[in-house]
């Protein structure tokens, strides 16, 4: 089996952060949100790995190298544009072969890893196997259609009038049977080749797709919101570890308070400040500020005190930003 992971999104969502950072090396406890996926992947067996890339190629592969680091082979498959899942499939055809192979969102999150649907799919080896879970509000996903037997019997993407509160997880497994599927897509309205469609398409045609209702955590980490609650997640999830020593010349933080569920990133400055569920990245500054809360604060940047202070503030701040903010 192998695996086909995508990062070529655009990461509109984390914008202004997602201008000079792939949205799917955004930290979460100071470790890039493609990395839990890559480690996923090696833990349930798979080496073999497929990354289709975009216009930010040059940084994933310097992120990732060739995969020796996670104990995977690497190999990049360039998408010119984004032109759907589906679509990533069809490009990817070379590389999968005649491989069953998991189809991995960069930007997914899935707690407990991907091993036990991995093993659900070889001892069943259904055509597909897709991943549900429920959501307050469906219309934003792809979403699945069951008959009385609980059958899966339709797919839609994103569709008006949901006809249930399951959607999809960004984690697909499939078979060859697939790449049939892929061929016969037309774009979307959204101008995409969706992988609903596939999936409805395998459906139509008599093949077996299985879903398994994951009752973990899974989010998808593509707005502030949702990476934030991420961050809190695996902090309160990790164990406690302190690296080295600190001596009595050195201040950690000065004068501060930092709360939980707060990643700061290394090269950071905090002095004088207050700053809770928020993440940091390398090299940021904040000084003099009472208060920050649910912030994402990007590389480089520095947050200093201005007149007439809210008691707290909310950040989204792109690399290299300079703030004033009162005190």
């Amino acid at each position: 089996m192998k695996a086909l992971v995508l990062a070529g999104g655009s990461g509109s969502r984390l914008r202004p952060i997602t201008h000079t950072l792939p949205k799917q090396l955004v930290p979460v406890a100071n470790k890039p949100v493609l990395f839990y996926g890559l480690e996923a992947i090696r833990d349930a067996g798979i080496t073999d790995v497929g990354i289709v890339v975009g216009e930010t190629a040059a940084i994933i592969q310097g992120a990732v190298g060739d995969g020796r680091a996670f104990g995977l082979n690497v190999t990049y498959i360039r998408q010119e544009a984004p032109l759907g899942l589906a679509h990533a499939v069809l490009i990817a055809r070379d590389f999968l072969g005649g491989d069953d192979f998991v189809m991995y969102l960069g930007d997914n999150f899935i707690v407990g890893g991907i091993t036990a649907l991995v093993d659900e799919f070889r001892s069943g080896r259904p055509d597909a196997q897709i991943m549900l879970t429920t959501v307050p509000d469906p219309r934003q996903f792809g979403v699945a259609e069951f008959d009385e037997a609980g059958e899966v019997v339709g797919l839609a993407e994103k569709p008006r009038c949901p006809s249930s509160d399951l959607a999809l997880v960004g984690v697909y497994i499939f078979t060859p049977a697939v790449h049939e599927a892929v061929r016969q897509l037309s774009p979307s309205g959204r101008g995409e080749l969706e992988i609903t469609e596939a999936l409805q398409w395998l459906l139509d045609t008599g093949h077996k797709v299985r879903s398994t209702i994951i009752s973990g955590y899974w989010k998808d980490t593509g707005n502030v919101a949702d990476m934030l609650e991420v961050n809190r997640m695996v902090l309160e999830s990790a164990e406690p570890r302190q690296h080295g020593t600190v001596d009595d010349a050195t201040d950690l933080i000065d004068g501060s308070y930092v709360g939980p569920f707060t990643s700061i990133a290394e090269g950071c400055t905090i002095v004088d400040s207050e700053i809770e569920y928020s993440i940091v990245l390398r090299g940021a500054s904040v000084s003099g500020v009472r208060r920050i809360e649910a912030s994402l604060i990007g590389h480089d940047v520095e947050v200093t005190p201005a007149p007439n202070v809210p008691r707290a503030h909310r950040l989204v701040l792109g690399d290299h930003s300079k703030v004033q903010i009162s005190s």
